[in-house]
Formats: structure tokens, sequence, C-alpha cells
């Protein structure tokens, strides 16, 4: 027989002819069986947030994060809200060339597509920029399209062109099939409205044609959308050769990407992101963005800075920098040329003597021109012997030192002087390598004798 459960529970039964009033005053009241156990984690959590933090507290935790907040933007720059409300951001050109979901990847990486980090230590002033004016070269060649050019051949030398496709086995633009035509056609329109998603089949088919130009002509590049534009950018880079790559950035992609600058005057993401991905192919970038860039000599100093920025986040390897850099100093000199010197120069690679001589020669030209340099040709040459002061040879510093006495900047010159008096040049220490190793070769033959 079991035993019987202790206690001094009091039980009731809803048959008791007992009033209610006269059972709660007994404190005679039924219980409920179910026993709810509440979590000691949870009631600990509610607890805490009936805690309430004393108004002092809060103004010191007010204070520390805005005192933080402000050195994070001076040494990083300035916050995504506080960039939007200083208009850092092409927010209304994206709107109109994208759908929410791009515009929520916007929102997170705002400052990837920014140029204003690259403003912070290049304030020109008005005299800068007349100098700037005087050394465009307006009459340069300038940036043509692939319309233009395929337009052109075709009515110049309509017959010579169709007997040079027969002859690489391609179909000339009047024999294409009209269905093909109606199809590409189609894919212009499609392409103009791109914003999200899969691109046609046939667009994708247009980098493994023989007569890809022409089809691509079709579709009317200069209007697609700029999301449009980067999945062109991102296929045409990764099926074409190089050579055909590089015809592609400088007929379709420089073009586009200038027009939208003088249009706009900031860049629109998608089309940064093109800038990007065209760098992974970097001799096709030089060759059919960069250079053709500065040889048009009309280049203006925000263009320089975008495509700069794009050299200067991106690593890129030391035998195309160093070819890019070497033509740059050899071209006839603008002032985009010193900003696209500079940040090459920035990056800081060993390059071989020759691109160093080079761009030696390139400040020493200036020795007798009569113009007034702009600061950028200034920090150009600050940033130069910097970085290579040791890869100079005893002449070439000679020459820069006279340089300096005849172009001078009040604030920069001094601190050029100062690292040129500073240098060791390559000679010097050549010179000494060999004065030890013949010292050495003397105390060998004095120990065997």
């Amino acid at each position: 027989m079991g035993k019987s459960k202790k206690g001094n529970k009091i039980v009731t039964s809803f048959r008791s002819t007992q009033g209610l009033e006269d059972q709660i005053t007994e404190g005679r009241v039924v219980k409920s069986k179910s026993k709810k156990h509440k979590d000691p984690i949870k009631l600990r959590h509610d607890e805490e947030d009936n805690e309430f933090i004393d108004p002092k507290t809060t103004q010191r935790i007010l204070n520390a994060a805005q005192k933080q907040r402000a050195e994070l933007a001076k040494e990083f720059g300035p916050t995504p809200g506080e960039a939007q409300s200083r208009g850092l951001y092409n927010t209304k050109k994206f709107s109109a060339d994208s759908d929410e979901s791009d515009h929520e990847e916007f929102e997170d990486n705002k400052e990837e597509y920014t140029e204003h980090d690259f403003f912070d230590d290049l304030r020109i002033n008005d005299e800068d920029e007349r100098a700037l004016q005087m050394f465009q070269n307006k009459e340069g060649p300038k940036t043509r399209t692939l319309a233009d050019i395929i337009m052109e051949k075709i009515a110049e030398r309509k017959t010579e062109i169709q007997t040079q496709f027969s002859d690489n086995g391609s179909l000339a633009l009047e024999d294409l099939d009209p269905r093909v035509k109606e199809m590409y056609e189609g894919v212009r329109d499609v392409m103009k409205r791109f914003r999200t998603g899969k691109v046609p089949k046939a667009f994708k088919i247009i980098p493994r044609l023989k007569n890809w130009e022409q089809v691509l002509l079709l579709t009317e590049p200069h209007n697609w959308s700029s999301a449009a534009v980067y999945e062109g950018t991102k296929m045409f880079a990764s099926g074409l050769t190089q050579a055909m790559t590089q015809r592609f950035f400088s007929l379709v992609l420089l073009p586009r990407i200038r027009d939208d600058l003088a249009e706009f005057k900031k860049l629109n993401c998608f089309l940064y992101r093109a800038l990007r991905k065209a760098l992974f192919k970097p001799a096709a970038f030089f060759k059919g963005i960069i250079l053709p860039l500065l040889m048009s000599g009309d280049c203006t100093l925000r263009e320089a800075i975008i495509f700069g920025s794009i050299i200067s986040r991106t690593s890129i390897p030391v035998l195309h920098a160093a070819a890019c850099l070497l033509k740059v100093c050899e071209m006839e000199y603008s002032g985009a040329n010193s900003i696209f010197v500079r940040i090459l120069l920035e990056k800081r690679y060993a390059l071989p003597y020759r691109v160093v001589d080079a761009a030696v020669f390139h400040f020493l030209r200036f020795e007798t021109d009569q113009r007034e340099l702009p600061t950028l040709w200034h920090q150009a040459l600050l940033t130069f012997v910097q970085r290579y002061k040791n890869d100079i040879s005893s002449e070439q510093k000679d020459a820069l030192m006279q340089l300096l006495r005849k172009k001078s900047h009040a604030k920069i010159t001094p601190e050029i002087r100062r690292e040129l008096q500073a240098a060791k040049p390559r000679d010097a220490e050549m010179g000494a390598a060999m004065v030890c190793e013949e010292e050495n070769d003397d105390n060998d033959d004095m120990d065997t004798e």
C-alpha cells in the first residue's frame, strides 16, 4: 500500500455550497494543475530589460560615440550617410538603371564606387586649372566608337571591305540573314532596358562569331543601360582574345564612360564595376583605355582621377604597369599624365632601370619650357624622388637638382631637394661594391702568398 502524500493542500469542490466571496476570503481557491516553469535565461534578460541607464551615463556614451565617429571620418573618410548628404553618390542616376535588389547592393557598397578619396590631396586652385588647360592638346586623335569605324569603312571602301570579309570566311553586313538581323534587333531592345537577371542567349554567342563587331553594332552598344554595359564587359573580357578585348574596350567601353561622365559629372556604379572588371586583362585595359584616353589630349581632371582610382585599388602585374608608365612618360605631356605617373609610382614596384630613366627624362624635358607647370607635375616629381631616389645615377641626380633651380614650387620643391640630397645613386653603390670585391680579391691573393 503506497504512502499517502503529506501536505496541507486544501481541496475544494465546485459543488460546495460556500459562496465565491467566502472562498476568496479564506484562500480556498482552485489552483491550476499545470505548472509552467519560466526559463531562467529568459527571466534574466527580462530583468536586464527592466534596468534603465541613467541620463548622465547615456550622455557620456553618446559623446564617446560621436568622438569615435569623428576620428574614423577623419582617417577613412565620411560614412555612407554623411557622403549621401554631401551628394557624393549618384543615386539619381542609379535609380534609373537598377532595380530594388541592385539598389540594396549599391547601398551596401557605396564607398567602393566613389572617387572623393582621390580629391583629398589634389586641391587645385584657379591658377592650377589655367596651367592645366595650357598643356591640353585639343587637336589630338579623338575617341571613335564602333559604329563610326564600321560605317566609315562601309561608306568609303565598300567593295574592299566586302572582299576582305569574304577572304576571312565571315559575312558582310549586307549578307546577314534577315532573321539574324531581326533577332539581334530584339536583343537591342532588351539591352536598352536591361537591369538585372540573365542576358539573352543570342547576346552570349556574339564573342564567338567571326564578324562579332558587325553583329554587336546591331545591338547599338551606345544605347545600352549601365547594367548591360557591365554584363557585356564581363562577357567580352572573358570570351575574346587579348587584341579583340582591347578593341572592345577602345570602341565601346571607353566612349560610353566618357559620355556618361560628360553628361552626369559622376560615374554610375555599374560602369565603375565594368572598369574594374576590364582590368582583369591589364594589357587590353592599358592599350584600349588608358593610353587612348591620354593620347586624345582632352582628358579632364575628373576622368583622370576616376580611371586612376581603378589602377590604385587593383593589383597589377609589374611588367604591365612598367610598360604603361614607360609609354605615359614618353608621350606628349598633358596635366592628366602627371596623375597616372604619380599613381603608378605610388604602387612601389621594382621598376627596370629603363623605366626609371624614362621617368627622369620625362621631368628633365621641362627645364626649358616657359609655361608654368601645374601642381600635379611637382607632386609627381616628389613621389618619384621619394620612391626611386636610390635608383637614379649621379648625373641624373645633378640634372634634377639643376631642374629645381628653374622649376620650383613654394611648398613642394624644398621637400624634393631634401630627398635628392639624401639619395644614394645606383652608380655610387655599384662602385662601392666593385671596390669591396677588389679588396676581397687582394686579401685573398695576400693570403695565398
